[in-house]
């Protein structure tokens, strides 16, 4: 074995790594764009079939407080997680404990949509965001 084979080798697999990485980070920024536009198509209809939307609420990071929001927007799982708001964003209604939330509420941040919700979580309760923006749409369905 040469001496360059082994920084040979360590170059061929940095840049796989990298490869890699780059590939993944296309494929996840193609799923935002299609869960955006899901979620677009549903902030329309909803707005059009004048859907009530509520006061959205946060939950801290352990859930055992939660806290107002200045959002409006409709949650898409039943223990309030996570919601589209009216402004057509998708947050996680996760926010770290604080005084200045419980006070002056918590300002949750828009987050890049999955097409599945939960996926991977410890709950097994995963969701394709299709089904869950329609079972919004349509409790009955």
């Amino acid at each position: 074995m040469l001496p360059d084979d082994g920084a040979d080798w360590r170059a061929r697999r940095s840049q796989a790594a990298a490869d890699h990485a780059a590939a993944l980070e296309r494929h996840q920024s193609a799923q935002s764009r299609q869960a955006r536009e899901l979620i677009a198509q549903f902030v329309r209809e909803a707005t059009a079939r004048q859907l009530p939307t509520t006061a959205l609420m946060a939950r801290s990071h352990n859930g055992r407080t939660r806290y107002r929001t200045a959002l409006r927007g409709w949650y898409l799982r039943r223990n309030e997680s996570v919601a589209v708001g009216t402004d057509g964003e998708f947050y996680i209604l996760s926010v770290p404990s604080s005084l200045g939330a419980r006070l002056h509420g918590a300002t949750p941040v828009p987050s890049d949509p999955p097409l599945i919700l939960g996926k991977g979580g410890r709950d097994g309760e995963s969701i394709d965001l299709a089904d869950a923006l329609a079972h919004v749409l349509d409790p009955e369905v």
